[in-house]
């Protein structure tokens, strides 16, 4: 499956079980929403929280954000009844929680079909069986990092660099790419700190996240920003593509542009640029 072209900068989470949350995010600009049944929902309002979300994604007025409903995992009391209700909710796609093998996507896709899957990398085994994980499905789109989860799990402290996450960070990622799937990056937990969502947004950027996952509204801005094409990026990017259709005209297979060396393999990467600025232009109409 090759990665969805719907831009991915920022994915907002909001629990299910807030019909003001719900409503507001008609309005956000968000390019994808995880509606939450899982850890922003009580456990005591898990239930009635697959209602009012049914009921909110069936009156509309998303536009082009894509919806998405994390579930509970597999082992819980309310994995069974989530996938029941998700597979009638008017949702783009279901996010599995804790995928740690591909047997977990098998049977949810089993349970759904034709709905299309995401699946959270939280777990060690997750993330060292990725590979297997992204080839799991055809219906599989994107993964979600869970890096709270995986941090607690591989029992590393925080720090600014992400240094004890990166090789984590980077099979799943890679494995991501390998399948052509959509990879969007963990929180930033402090969401008042904007110099430090805007460092790791960048970095997330850096290594090759199509975008982050944001647990505040406060934070899309920031991360639209980031994971955008710069003005010079497209017009970087504009200038490659000229200077190689130029030297290819003439029989040559190199042009230069800055002093750098421009081959076929930069000419892809700067179309894929052009696609996403133009994919972001058409989202905010």
């Amino acid at each position: 499956m090759s990665r969805d072209t719907h831009p991915y900068r920022s994915v907002l989470y909001l629990p299910a079980s807030n019909e003001r949350a719900l409503a507001k995010a008609r309005s956000l600009a968000a390019d994808a929403v995880i509606f939450d049944l899982e850890d922003a929902v009580a456990p005591d309002q898990k239930v009635a929280a697959r209602d009012t979300l049914s009921a909110a994604l069936a009156d509309g007025g998303f536009g082009a954000r894509r919806r998405i409903v994390r579930i509970n995992d597999a082992d819980t009391e309310w994995y069974a009844g989530d996938v029941a209700a998700a597979a009638t909710m008017a949702c783009d796609a279901v996010l599995l929680p804790k995928v740690s093998t591909p047997d977990h996507l098998q049977t949810l896709a089993d349970a759904l079909p034709g709905v299309a899957l995401w699946a959270m990398i939280e777990t060690a085994e997750g993330v060292l069986r990725s590979a297997e994980i992204a080839r799991a499905h055809p219906r599989l789109e994107g993964f979600v990092l869970g890096t709270n989860d995986l941090a607690k799990e591989i029992g590393c402290r925080p720090r600014a660099d992400r240094l004890p996450m990166m090789t984590a960070l980077q099979t799943a990622l890679m494995a991501a790419r390998m399948a052509g799937l959509v990879a969007v990056d963990g929180v930033y937990n402090a969401f008042r700190d904007e110099e430090g969502l805007r460092a790791e947004c960048e970095q997330g950027r850096d290594l090759g996240f199509d975008g982050k996952t944001l647990i505040h509204p406060a934070q899309l801005d920031i991360a639209n920003a980031v994971f955008s094409p710069s003005d010079e990026d497209v017009a970087l990017a504009e200038r490659q593509i000229a200077a190689f259709d130029e030297v290819s005209a003439a029989g040559k297979g190199v042009a230069v542009v800055d002093g750098r060396i421009v081959e076929n393999l930069h000419v892809e990467q700067a179309r894929a640029t052009l696609a996403k600025a133009r994919a972001i232009a058409a989202l905010a109409g």
